[in-house]
């Protein structure tokens, strides 16, 4: 299957190069080029992309109001947006990913980790690797009260397993990661943030993770014991 990517940077040199970049795989066709959000949107539906890669920086429209648009699109539910950043705005990072976004990378990314990026959120996964995740805790670590939050109703919903995978998740555990940790298959594991996630209303794995911490699932700064 051919991956869709739209490109959505106001800088036609970057644009070039992600391009450049991805063209060269068998499995991934650039479909589109946007200037700013306003006009991604327009080429998500008309395109019908994959995956958008958007910078949070454009002109007009930024790319956290085109990936809400995107998301809040019902026709628009297969979109998967890639945020491209440099961690240095911790407010839009969290935005982006309230917004819907499937996850982030650092702008200083080496070629095929923006090719395996591609593929992961293409294949429903949120992109939140270790060292991602743990900027996203950082960022919601500052801005969090003393007082951890009491965790919202919704998560009263969840099984205990669901929870644990969760805790999992939201220390930045791929599913084969977590299902190792609990002796279970990488489906299993997988059907278990599924169904965390439909119960707290997620989109996907990335706004799991944003739940987790500024609910009081997970606090910054736990750690997990290591595997027996």
């Amino acid at each position: 299957m051919t991956i869709r990517v739209l490109l959505a940077d106001d800088q036609a040199l970057i644009r070039a190069g992600y391009r450049q970049i991805l063209e060269v795989e068998d499995d991934i066709e650039v479909v589109g080029e946007a200037v700013d959000g306003r006009e991604a949107v327009d080429l998500a539906r008309r395109t019908r992309a994959d995956v958008v890669l958007m910078d949070v920086r454009m002109p007009g429209t930024d790319g956290i109001e085109a990936t809400r648009r995107i998301a809040a699109d019902e026709d628009l539910a297969g979109v998967r947006i890639l945020v491209l950043t440099t961690f240095e705005n911790d407010d839009n990072v969290l935005l982006a990913l309230r917004a819907g976004a499937s996850g982030f990378l650092g702008k200083n990314f080496a070629p095929q980790e923006l090719i395996d990026a591609v593929r992961t959120v293409a294949a429903g996964d949120a992109l939140l690797s270790a060292q991602a995740t743990r900027e996203l805790i950082s960022h919601v670590r500052d801005r969090q009260h003393e007082d951890v939050p009491t965790p919202a109703a919704a998560f009263g919903l969840l099984t205990d397993r669901e929870r644990e995978v969760a805790v999992l998740a939201a220390h930045g555990l791929s599913n084969d990661a977590i299902a190792e940790r609990l002796f279970v298959s990488p489906l299993t594991a997988k059907t278990h943030v599924n169904h965390a996630m439909a119960k707290l209303g997620a989109r996907d794995r990335a706004q799991l993770v944003v739940l987790a911490y500024q609910n009081g699932l997970v606090r910054p700064g736990d750690v997990l014991p290591p595997l027996k």
